[in-house]
């Protein structure tokens, strides 16, 4: 008895057990299928955060190298502005850097179309994959910018690869009103400003950098044979391309920087008119104006020398006078 008690013991354990084992199976089955799926949302997420901070370090990286003085002023934008206002100008540094980097003005306009789509697919919620895309996608979605504004920057660029001076200088300012004012236009949606008198100094502010860019710029066009200065001002004071494409220090060739300067002047003087109704949460946008009044006394210290050594190096104190004019809340 003894025995057979042991045995039909050892049988019920046994079938115990098989009885159990199923539903331990599933069990253990459902948990490494939790697991899974745990470890896979994990890693899915890990992956998002991985690109999202490749994105904005990219974006971070081309601004600073390519646009050193606007990195400089995003740094001084409220937080909640500063990652989208580092994505819009990466997306106008991609777009200024076309012109200079192809070699024939088909890849310049497959490039532009590129953008063109990619806005596009942007304001769809399908942007492409590309850093700066990505970053400009989310900059639209959390500040609802206007798909007008990045249009019009990429169409001016557009037409900016024919690669011919400006026929006069309100072709300069047209330009300049349709790249450089549009992005300040994208800054002040970043910064909630919603304002007719911030949008005026933006317009001016805009029209005085491109203006002030074209002399900055000169240069370095001059050294690869090209001029973009606006011909009437050439023509007026008897000044050839040829002059500058030599780096003649001329006083005919001084009196052309003195025009254009002065009309980057009377845009400036312009924007500050409308200060005492410019809300100062819209100042931050307008930092650029430290940049821009640094130039112009500049060459004004070089008597109009656009080739002055002087006018080479970056100013030291850039930082400091930036972050002066963000505490006082002007421009």
């Amino acid at each position: 008895m003894a025995v057979g008690v042991s045995v039909h013991h050892g049988l019920f354990s046994r079938k115990t057990s098989l009885i159990y084992s199923i539903p331990r199976k599933i069990a253990l089955n459902g948990v490494c299928i939790q697991r899974a799926a745990e470890i896979q949302s994990v890693r899915a997420s890990t992956n998002t955060a991985g690109e999202n901070q490749h994105s904005e370090k990219y974006c971070l990286n081309l601004v600073r190298s390519r646009d050193y003085e606007g990195f400089l002023s995003c740094l001084l934008l409220p937080e909640e502005a500063r990652r989208s206002s580092l994505a819009l100008r990466a997306f106008n540094v991609e777009l200024a850097q076309v012109k200079d980097s192809v070699s024939q003005k088909t890849i310049g306009l497959m490039r532009m179309q590129f953008w063109k789509t990619a806005i596009e697919e942007i304001y769809r919620d399908d942007p492409p994959n590309q850093p700066v895309s990505t970053e400009l996608w989310k900059a639209v979605k959390t500040h609802g910018l206007t798909k007008r504004w990045l249009m019009r920057i990429v169409t001016e660029r557009e037409k900016d690869l024919d690669d011919r001076a400006y026929r006069n200088l309100q072709e300069l300012e047209k330009y300049s009103e349709n790249t450089q004012s549009s992005l300040l236009y994208l800054l002040l949606e970043c910064l909630g400003v919603k304002n007719v008198h911030a949008d005026h100094a933006a317009s001016h502010i805009g029209k005085a950098q491109g203006i002030a860019t074209c002399l900055r710029a000169t240069p370095y066009n001059s050294s690869r044979r090209k001029v973009y200065l606006p011909m009437d001002i050439c023509m007026l004071h008897g000044a050839s391309q040829e002059d500058f494409i030599r780096g003649s220090r001329e006083k005919n060739v001084r009196d052309v920087v003195f025009d254009i300067a002065s009309q980057a002047h009377v845009h400036l003087e312009h924007a500050r008119s409308f200060s005492d109704n410019v809300p100062a949460a819209a100042t931050p946008a307008f930092l650029p104006t430290v940049v821009l009044e640094d130039y112009l006394q500049r060459v004004r210290k070089a008597d109009f020398d656009v080739f002055h050594k002087s006018l080479l190096n970056r100013n030291p104190l850039l930082p400091f006078q930036l972050y002066l004019r963000s505490w006082k809340k002007t421009y």
